[in-house]
């Protein structure tokens, strides 16, 4: 994996931002399916729970029938075990977004879960609860702070020794992808979203080779350093992707 990875945002921070705009009225349909759809052959979506149909229907139908429900933002959750920023319940929609690792939620009681298969994405809508959120501020001097205490832990760990590309990325933290947002939303929070992103890459990077570590307590010591930095990632993704938490 290398920093390049970034170049494309996560589908459902795509599908939160692009959402949000369409229901507002701020984009125009096509638009909204280019934004969310990129490079995947196709999307669907499975709405059986708001009463669509038992098979898959495509992705502005199910949209659509969101709408109708009276759905009118969409948010990111990146959730992880002992964490589940960005939920808030039922249990059935918790699991399958913990299992995905991502999730959207709208506020009109139901989300989406993707599920990829090749280049096809299927959209499960689910019910979905409300949820608390961090507000955009916090979650982004909570990133900052993170990212100073990783790169000095990993400056312990000798970061450089056996993962000199992280210590190349930490070093080079001004360099980050440029992300675009859909209209209406916060350049604030497109920026942070970036940041966020190229925080959990320096993760991804650092944990990808733990071969490389000499001992079990290494191993354990390296992934005590990432760890804090990734759940500040994931809680300033869910900030920028949610417009709950969006500064008025």
């Amino acid at each position: 994996m290398t920093l390049d990875a970034l170049d494309t945002a996560p589908v459902t921070l795509r599908m939160a931002w692009w959402l949000t705009s369409w229901l507002r009225g701020e984009t125009v349909t096509d638009l909204l399916l280019d934004a969310v759809i990129g490079h995947d052959a196709t999307h669907t979506t499975a709405t059986a729970a708001i009463g669509g149909p038992e098979a898959a229907e495509t992705l502005v139908t199910g949209l659509g029938r969101l709408r109708a429900e009276g759905a009118s933002m969409a948010g990111i959750a990146i959730p992880a075990e002992g964490d589940p920023i960005g939920l808030g319940g039922p249990a059935a929609f918790n699991a399958a977004a913990l299992e995905a690792g991502e999730a959207v939620v709208t506020d009109a009681g139901f989300g989406l879960v993707p599920s990829r298969v090749g280049a096809v994405v299927t959209w499960s809508v689910l019910p979905a609860a409300r949820r608390q959120l961090p507000d955009v501020g916090e979650a982004d001097r909570a990133l900052r702070q993170a990212l100073v205490e990783t790169a000095t832990r990993l400056g312990e760990l000798d970061v450089a020794r056996w993962r000199p590309e992280v210590a190349d990325a930490i070093l080079n933290l001004r360099h980050r992808p440029a992300l675009r947002g859909a209209p209406g939303t916060p350049q604030r929070c497109v920026d942070l979203a970036a940041r966020g992103l190229q925080a959990r890459d320096i993760v991804a990077l650092a944990l990808e080779d733990e071969g490389a570590a000499v001992s079990a307590s290494e191993m354990a010591a390296r992934r005590d350093a990432l760890l804090p930095l990734d759940r500040a990632a994931r809680r300033a993704l869910t900030a920028a992707g949610s417009p709950e938490a969006w500064p008025s």
